[in-house]
């Protein structure tokens, strides 16, 4: 892999997990692992892919996005 995609890549993936900790983890006291690994996953399974705005997407959600793309 080039190193500059490299790094576009890394770019994108701590994007994404500095959203995770501001919007869904900060502050937030799990009892245990499993309860923050379902709680990430039901945050990223019901918010984030399909509801949340992307600025990437030029501020769409993704289902929005697929539907426009579709037509």
């Amino acid at each position: 892999m080039a190193l500059d995609q490299h790094r576009s890549i890394n770019s994108m993936v701590e994007t994404v997990f500095k959203t995770l900790k501001t919007e869904r983890a900060w502050r937030t006291m799990f009892e245990t692992r499993q309860d923050a690994e379902q709680a990430i996953g039901h945050y990223i399974d019901g918010f984030y892919n399909p509801v949340r705005r992307h600025s990437a997407l030029d501020f769409t959600s993704p289902a929005q996005f697929e539907k426009m793309a579709a037509n």
